[in-house]
Protein backbone atom coordinates (compact mmCIF):
# COMPACT_ATOMS: atom_id res chain seq x y z
CA UNK A 1 0.00 0.00 0.00
CA UNK A 2 1.64 3.21 -1.00
CA UNK A 3 2.44 6.38 1.34
CA UNK A 4 -0.50 8.40 -0.73
CA UNK A 5 -3.48 6.19 0.14
CA UNK A 6 -2.89 5.68 3.86
CA UNK A 7 -2.29 9.72 3.95
CA UNK A 8 -5.61 10.12 1.48
CA UNK A 9 -7.37 8.19 3.85
CA UNK A 10 -6.08 9.89 7.06
CA UNK A 11 -6.26 12.88 6.26
CA UNK A 12 -9.91 13.25 6.50
CA UNK A 13 -10.11 11.10 8.87
CA UNK A 14 -8.55 13.48 11.53
CA UNK A 15 -10.65 16.38 10.31
CA UNK A 16 -13.77 14.09 11.03
CA UNK A 17 -11.92 12.97 14.12
CA UNK A 18 -11.78 16.31 15.10
CA UNK A 19 -15.34 17.14 14.43
CA UNK A 20 -16.77 13.95 16.41
CA UNK A 21 -14.79 14.97 19.44
CA UNK A 22 -16.04 18.99 19.18
CA UNK A 23 -19.61 17.55 18.87
CA UNK A 24 -19.06 14.72 21.30
CA UNK A 25 -17.52 16.78 24.04
CA UNK A 26 -20.03 19.58 23.53
CA UNK A 27 -22.78 17.00 24.65
CA UNK A 28 -20.84 15.45 27.59
CA UNK A 29 -19.09 18.49 28.64
CA UNK A 30 -22.25 20.30 30.43
CA UNK A 31 -23.08 17.12 32.59
CA UNK A 32 -19.98 17.30 34.16
CA UNK A 33 -19.47 21.30 34.34
CA UNK A 34 -16.90 21.87 31.76
CA UNK A 35 -17.00 24.27 28.82
CA UNK A 36 -17.63 23.47 25.70
CA UNK A 37 -14.27 23.53 23.18
CA UNK A 38 -14.00 24.73 19.85
CA UNK A 39 -12.70 22.62 16.79
CA UNK A 40 -9.10 23.96 16.41
CA UNK A 41 -8.90 22.69 20.44
CA UNK A 42 -10.84 19.42 19.07
CA UNK A 43 -7.78 18.60 16.71
CA UNK A 44 -5.26 19.59 18.95
CA UNK A 45 -6.94 16.90 21.28
CA UNK A 46 -7.36 14.45 18.03
CA UNK A 47 -3.80 14.39 16.95
CA UNK A 48 -2.72 14.04 21.10
CA UNK A 49 -4.54 10.84 21.21
CA UNK A 50 -3.84 9.82 17.63
CA UNK A 51 0.11 10.43 19.34
CA UNK A 52 -0.64 7.89 21.96
CA UNK A 53 -2.80 5.47 19.87
CA UNK A 54 -0.94 4.28 16.96
CA UNK A 55 2.02 3.12 18.66
CA UNK A 56 0.04 1.15 20.59
CA UNK A 57 -2.29 -0.47 17.82
CA UNK A 58 1.00 -1.02 16.00
CA UNK A 59 2.39 -2.87 18.51
CA UNK A 60 -1.17 -4.84 19.07
CA UNK A 61 -1.21 -5.18 15.56
CA UNK A 62 2.58 -6.96 15.34
CA UNK A 63 1.49 -8.87 18.42
CA UNK A 64 4.68 -8.04 20.71
CA UNK A 65 2.65 -7.01 23.80
CA UNK A 66 -0.40 -9.30 23.30
CA UNK A 67 0.09 -12.74 22.69
CA UNK A 68 -2.43 -15.86 21.48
Amino acid sequence: MGCGVIFGAAVPGFFLSSLFTMLFWGVIAPEFGLETIGYSYAMLVTIALWIVVAPLAAAAGKGKWFRK
